[in-house]
């Protein structure tokens, strides 16, 4: 007997329930288990993949990282052990990154970090809430294992900890979060939902799902009464959930008492996402918001085709995410862009280093064939740094930073 398809999970539990929110379809398509598309078949990141993130571009990124995590970890006196939580770590590419850094350039800081990760978009019932899911992602965090990383996805042995992590990490997670979608109408706003219409998955509006949907571009002072009908925005719940796991567990008291150098002393949450501020976010001219799909590198527009094959995400509302965690003790400590603070990590400065310990060929003997070999695989090196710092692209990612 054939198992049964996403689609046709989905389609059976619109005939038992009704329609559904987006959140909930985007939901199953994500991370229903055993379907979704982040925990079904091969790793979908990559070159190889559907889309690419930082750690694919260039190994500075992950240097960059440690640089930041060394800064940290003075600013937190210096804790033995300094414990580091990634979440959503996927392959575990920026882990890796960081700890090879370490260990070749600060052997104290190296010998202190406890670098661990969990992937809290796998493995999860898709009709959790999210506080199940990231008390479950605490429960089964865990430390790199440097002899599994061969691997395309590190083995993750469970580890309970007793004492909260210095710094709860995650770089593109919230944008993959299920969101819900609003679309005004005349002088109201509704709630897009998911329905059937002669067996194919199809839109409907309706009445929001709750209030927190209803009044949430309120809260954040969006005029959208005064926008042209159709308008849409993604309303991103679950972002605020994690927000206030991820205050818990920096606030989380230690249960060492032994000495001062290994007392926990609160830590930083820092989140690298695509996004803007929310008056920025929810503009005028962004009428169709900015849910985007990805299949194999193309970006598509249409969520509901091909359900667990191909990604959905959203841009992060980060006044969101910055007035929670001061709602739940945390402080605002750094907001800006990648592209500068990829620059106030010294990117430029490695890469002027690299450029004169493994190309100086290239002013030497630029017209050998060794000299060309080296010439083209500087411009790579440099086209990488470009990337990730160009302020039309990835640059424009917002980096923030929230002090425990």
């Amino acid at each position: 007997m054939l198992s049964p398809s996403l689609q046709q999970l989905i389609t059976e539990r619109i005939q038992r329930e009704g329609a559904i929110t987006f959140a909930d379809y985007m939901r199953m398509a994500l991370y229903e288990p055993g379907y979704g598309y982040y925990v079904s078949g091969p790793s979908k990141v990559g070159w190889q993949g559907d889309f690419y993130t930082s750690t694919d571009v260039t190994d500075f990124f992950a240097h960059c990282m440690g640089r930041q995590l060394q800064l940290l970890w003075q600013q937190l006196q210096c804790p033995v052990p300094f414990i580091v939580l990634e979440q959503g770590a996927g392959r575990g590419n920026l882990a890796q990154g960081v700890r090879n850094w370490a260990q070749q350039s600060t052997p104290d800081f190296f010998a202190a970090l406890d670098y661990r990760i969990t992937d809290i978009r796998t493995g999860q019932n898709a009709t959790a809430t999210f506080d199940e899911i990231t008390c479950q992602a605490e429960m089964q965090s865990s430390a790199v294992d440097i002899a599994d990383q061969q691997a395309e996805q590190p083995s993750l042995h469970p580890q309970p900890y007793a004492e909260g992590p210095a710094v709860l990490l995650s770089n593109e997670l919230v944008d993959a979060f299920p969101v819900h979608i609003v679309e005004k109408r005349a002088t109201r706003l509704y709630e897009v939902y998911v329905t059937l219409q002669q067996g194919r998955l199809c839109e409907v509006l309706d009445e929001p799902s709750s209030e927190a949907v209803e009044h949430y571009l309120d809260t954040y002072k969006i005029r959208w009464s005064t926008f042209e009908d159709g308008w849409r925005a993604e309303i991103n719940l679950d972002a605020l959930s994690w927000m206030e796991q991820g205050a818990r567990l920096l606030l989380k008291p230690s249960n060492c008492t032994t000495t001062h150098r290994t007392r926990k002393k609160h830590g930083f949450l820092l989140t690298i996402d695509y996004g803007d501020k929310a008056r920025a976010l929810y503009t005028r001219d962004r009428r169709r918001g900015t849910l985007a799909c990805y299949f194999r590198h193309q970006l598509t527009e249409r969520p509901l085709m091909r359900p667990g094959e191909q990604d959905i995400t959203a841009h992060v509302n980060f006044t969101a995410l910055i007035n929670e965690g001061r709602r739940h003790g945390l402080h605002l400590h750094t907001f800006t862009t990648q592209g500068q603070w990829l620059q106030n990590m010294g990117i430029y400065e490695e890469l002027a280093r690299v450029r004169v310990r493994d190309y100086a060929i290239i002013d030497t003997a630029r017209a050998s064939d060794q000299g060309q070999r080296a010439l083209l695989q500087w411009y790579n090196v440099r086209q990488g740094v470009s990337a990730l710092t160009d302020p039309s692209g990835m640059g424009n990612f917002k980096v923030l930073i929230l002090k425990a």
